[in-house]
């Protein structure tokens, strides 16, 4: 009986994912999407040929067309029970939902690059390396302005984080969703093998900097250095002196004083080393929010000193940025010797912790002081936020800006 309702599933499945929505809304607006653009039915030739919100549309349509089918599977599995391996139903119904996209069975088995259906199901299926895969597509994105690149690197990066997130990816437990990240991301690569020849030759059409480009990036960079400066100032200045005060009062106050489950040998030494033991899970987050933020808050003004030459604000702001990044860089190896430092302190041996006492105000000095300045560099960039570019009133919404090899020679079909 399980083995029918599968069957039924992964069929219903690709049924669905076979719908055609960028095709049937450009059909109701009185176009042929065959006819127009690039010729695909996927959701940014729409926004090219209809305008952007018609290409949102068709983005969430698709979207929900990969990610509806496995949530659907999830929930069948998970009411009956099944006697087939763990996950397997699920990515076989993404995987039905995803052909279904690129072989459309209403379009003689024609259809789009299956981006958005693959980032529906990818969602559903695996959401923390999906997050990732996403902050690198909209990194690239904003940095390159090629679609077509940052969906070929994003899906190669979804491969990379589930591989590198998952303990022994391709054991019996994980093996099945590894297979299938493995599998979409090399059909996603097949179906923009035209797009990948005319990277190479540079014939590769580029969104314009218009309106709704320039206010993603506006956007990006803005939350990203908001979040970058709040949560330095919030662990730097208010988190973390909180912790350490906190537990260095609870050991020098007298025994009296304190909860009655503290230990009576608790003294301001070991009030410390605990307060450390609680800090210490919190860098590598902290280091990785920090290495987000940058590298989101410098793909998204990327291009603005190569687009606006004349405006030094751009050049500075570019520097300002790469100079924070490198900081988080050097930074995250200079704290795991201080933890490591932190921890010997306290060691049996005494002269080991003698060492240890002695290089760890050294080390832990450089640290604070790093950290300093990378706070100091991005509040000098979210003063520079105040001068952002003006939004472009000459180009046109949504139009491709044309590659150099498109300035020598007539316009060629644009990509995806």
């Amino acid at each position: 009986m399980m083995l029918i309702t599968a069957s039924l599933v992964i069929l219903a499945a690709y049924l669905v994912g076979s719908i055609p929505f960028g095709y049937l809304i450009a059909r109701w607006r009185g176009v042929d999407i065959f006819l127009e653009g690039s010729g695909n039915i996927g959701a940014t030739n729409v926004g090219r040929v209809l305008g952007r919100r018609f290409g949102i549309l068709v983005f969430l349509l698709d979207f929900a067309k990969g990610a509806v089918p496995v949530g659907v599977a999830r929930w069948i599995t998970g009411a009956e029970g099944t006697a087939f391996p763990e996950d397997l139903v699920e990515v076989l119904a993404g995987l039905a939902a995803f052909l279904g996209h690129l072989f459309s069975i209403y379009l003689r088995f024609r259809g789009g690059k299956g981006v958005a259906t693959a980032a529906g199901v990818v969602t559903v299926l695996v959401p923390v390396p999906t997050l990732g895969a996403l902050l690198i597509w909209l990194s690239l994105l904003c940095a390159t302005r090629y679609m077509s690149l940052a969906s070929i690197i994003a899906a190669v990066g979804l491969c990379a984080l589930r591989v590198g997130l998952t303990p022994e990816p391709f054991n019996p437990d994980h093996r099945i969703l590894s297979l299938f990240c493995l599998v979409a991301a090399g059909l996603v690569v097949l179906r923009h093998r035209e797009n990948v020849a005319r990277l190479f030759h540079g014939t590769e059409n580029r969104l314009r900097d218009a309106r709704a480009m320039l206010l993603l990036s506006k956007t990006v960079h803005v939350l990203a250095l908001g979040l970058w400066f709040g949560s330095t100032v919030f662990f730097s200045l208010v988190a973390t002196p909180i912790i350490f005060s906190s537990f260095g009062s609870l050991g020098a106050n007298a025994f009296q004083e304190r909860p009655a489950w503290l230990p009576e040998t608790l003294d301001k030494d070991k009030a410390s080393q605990l307060a450390g033991l609680a800090v210490g899970p919190i860098f590598p987050w902290y280091f990785l929010l920090q290495g987000i933020c940058g590298v989101l808050a410098l793909a998204a003004a990327w291009s603005w000193p190569w687009s606006l030459p004349g405006q030094t604000v751009h050049k500075v702001r570019f520097l300002v940025l790469a100079l924070a990044l490198a900081t988080v860089l050097i930074g995250w190896p200079l704290a795991q010797k201080v933890s490591g430092l932190r921890t010997a302190r306290f060691a049996a041996d005494p002269s080991v912790a003698s060492s240890a006492r002695a290089e760890f105000a050294t080390w832990h000095r450089y640290s604070l002081l790093l950290n300093f300045v990378t706070m100091g560099l991005v509040a000098v960039a979210m003063a520079l936020a105040a001068r952002l570019p003006a939004e472009p009133s000459s180009q046109i919404e949504g139009q491709a800006l044309p590659s150099a090899e498109e300035k020598k020679t007539p316009a060629s079909p644009v990509s995806p």
